[in-house]
């Protein structure tokens, strides 16, 4: 089970309409092509099969996934409050070099995401350390370039 705010579940569905309702244009460019004549050395035809392709993997992907989220309402999110959870955002210190930035942990990351504040999703190595932390505490986890330290500073 995945844990989304409202807002992100809205972008989800939202996505998935889109690529719904861009079925029937792709169907005419597949026809389309097709009247051209010879589908071996047709670039439309093979464009545009393609892109269909990746649209059907993509709707069955967010078909599946919005049938296995649960959505984190404002109550719960209220409820816990002082705690890191999915819509918080936090303000955190790097052990090792002292920088401070500002993260938002989410269900998934935004098409368009904020300058101001790095989205990291609830399900990688950083957003499992940062998840149910409290202001004071110190998260580590594995990163490619090796361990990570961070110190939390504030929850928003």
């Amino acid at each position: 089970m995945e844990f989304v705010t409202h807002q992100e579940k809205t972008q989800i569905e939202a996505r998935l309409n889109a690529l719904i309702s861009n079925r029937p244009v792709i169907s005419r460019r597949i026809a389309e092509a097709r009247e051209l004549g010879d589908l071996k050395e047709n670039g439309d035809y093979h464009a545009a099969r393609e892109q269909q392709g990746v649209d059907e993997a993509e709707i069955r992907r967010l078909t599946d996934r919005l049938a296995n989220v649960s959505v984190i309402s404002e109550a719960q999110q209220r409820a816990t409050e002082g705690v890191v959870f999915i819509g918080s955002t936090v303000k955190i210190r790097d052990l090792g070099s002292g920088r401070e930035e500002m993260v938002k942990l989410v269900g998934e990351m935004s098409e368009n995401p904020s300058d101001d504040v790095d989205e990291v999703t609830a399900t990688s190595p950083m957003g499992e350390a940062l998840m149910k932390a409290r202001v004071g505490d110190s998260v580590r986890y594995n990163a490619p370039r090796g361990e990570k330290r961070y110190q939390i500073i504030e929850i928003a």
